[in-house]
């Protein structure tokens, strides 16, 4: 993509935003950036300015979009929004931050999707693959924007050039320790805003109901979240969930090769769990290969082991072998805000899943426990039925704490269900829930909820948490 010297506008200026503005400019592009929240602009005005990066805050103007070569639209900016819609109806090119990063990638991409379990897959196949000694970068919807990382590719890249490290052609399967591997977690937002991203890997780890404030349906959720493969060949993978029906559909719209995950039986091609192994196959008819036991797996609950079993496949997909992938998950520590310990207090263990941002995300944190939950619900409601966790709540939690303005909606959802008490602020509901805490209890923040209402995001949300947890 020829950027020098094109008019180029990125719409909103979030971390992706500012990041594609910058990179724009850095090839000679003229960059406008529009945001309708005057205060996202305020800290990085000046240096927008100095930059020679022009301004539009507070609103989008319509004569802003078009008179542009070129949209980069950041993932939080509905693809609803009037103006886009509107030039989007005139012809104009609208991509997003994805996208325009991904063009400029060097080497090879694993991208991976899905409603639960992204940022713990996602980090854990980059500690994998640097474990093999992979040049390996890890960003996407998680830490880094791709046109952050781009700088970074190229340099990794020609350092391999020029070690000589580079695999001949000529032999199959030989591994190149030259090759650069970006792995991006990708959400269905920026899943939208895609023309030609091709990952060499894609995974789609589960599809359940989420963001339906968004996409308006559960349909088009799905859709979205299927895009990661639709630019994919015969030269690519495919790594699908064969447990998870949704994430199933995806198989029959892609000409990757597919490989499956499941750890409740054998499959034809991919990672499964055998009795107390976890194998590998790598071609429909071969020999299951053993990788390591399932006890060595150090992440607490079962959803956690589907995501060791995709990080496997993946990073068995790229040339780790096994012995790397035994030790690099043995060894791997929880993702902060993800079924994170933070501390016991008086016998009661206290855990941060912040990123439960949803219902199915909450159901899989609860079940992680055998009884005595007190669980922390609550925040931006995205649409969601909150209802359909009554059966676990009924097996194993002993208080429903409410924060923030979804709790209405939750208190009326669960009503009967079990015992329930507003706090509405995180403050109060730590301070609630141990006074109502025993010995052998677990008191867990797993909001089913955006944070949006109270905190700028979710890590803000977990990091609250924490503090209020360690000053008890």
């Amino acid at each position: 993509m020829e950027l020098k010297g094109k008019r180029v506008l990125v719409v909103g200026l979030g971390k992706s935003g500012l990041a594609a503005a910058q990179f724009l400019k850095e090839r000679g592009a003229c960059v406008t950036v529009s945001d309708a929240r005057p205060a996202m602009l305020i800290a990085e005005l000046p240096s927008l300015l100095e930059q020679g990066i022009s301004v539009e805050a507070g609103s989008h103007g319509l004569l802003t979009f078009r008179r542009q070569d070129l949209i980069v639209v950041s993932p939080g900016v509905p693809s609803s929004t009037p103006e886009l819609a509107q030039v989007r109806a005139l012809g104009m090119r609208i991509i997003g931050e994805l996208e325009l990063g991904a063009q400029y990638l060097q080497g090879e991409i694993i991208a991976i999707t899905g409603s639960n379990g992204k940022t713990t897959t996602t980090s854990l196949v980059g500690e994998i693959l640097r474990a093999a000694g992979k040049p390996t970068l890890v960003g996407g919807n998680i830490g880094r924007p791709v046109t952050a990382m781009v700088l970074e590719s190229v340099e990794l890249s020609e350092l391999g050039r020029r070690s000589g490290q580079a695999a001949d052609p000529s032999v199959a399967h030989q591994d190149d320790k030259s090759t650069v591997w970006s792995v991006l977690e990708v959400s269905s937002f920026q899943l939208e805003t895609i023309e030609a991203f091709k990952p060499r890997i894609a995974m789609v780890l589960n599809i359940t109901p989420d963001h339906l404030d968004r996409h308006g349906s559960f349909e088009a959720y799905a859709a979205a979240k299927a895009r990661i493969t639709e630019n994919q060949t015969a030269e690519n993978y495919l790594v699908l969930n064969g447990e998870n029906k949704a994430a199933q559909m995806v198989a029959a719209n892609t000409k990757a090769q597919i490989y499956w995950f499941s750890s409740r039986r054998p499959i034809k091609q991919g990672v499964f769990v055998h009795g107390e192994s976890i194998l590998f196959v790598p071609k429909e008819g071969a020999v299951a290969e053993p990788v390591m036991p399932v006890v060595e797996v150090p992440l607490a609950g079962s959803h956690n082991l589907e995501n060791v079993l995709a990080a496997v496949c993946a990073a068995r997909l790229a040339g780790v072998p096994s012995e790397t992938i035994r030790a690099a998950v043995a060894a791997f520590k929880a993702v902060e805000h993800r079924l994170e310990f933070v501390r016991e207090v008086r016998g009661v263990s206290y855990y941060n899943d912040s990123k439960a941002t949803n219902v199915d995300a909450t159901e899989k944190a609860i079940a992680a426990f055998d009884g005595g939950v007190h669980v922390i619900l609550g925040g931006k409601d995205k649409d969601s039925d909150y209802s359909t966790l009554t059966p676990l709540l009924r097996d194993r939690v002993k208080t429903v704490i409410t924060i923030g303005s979804a709790a209405e909606k939750i208190e009326r959802q669960l009503a009967g269900v079990v015992k329930i008490e507003s706090a509405e602020t995180l403050q109060r509901a730590v301070a609630r829930a141990e006074e109502l805490a025993v010995a052998g209890d677990t008191v867990l923040l797993a909001p089913a909820c955006a944070s949006f209402d109270q905190f700028a995001n979710y890590e803000e949300r977990g990091r609250v948490f924490k503090d209020l947890v360690q000053a008890l």
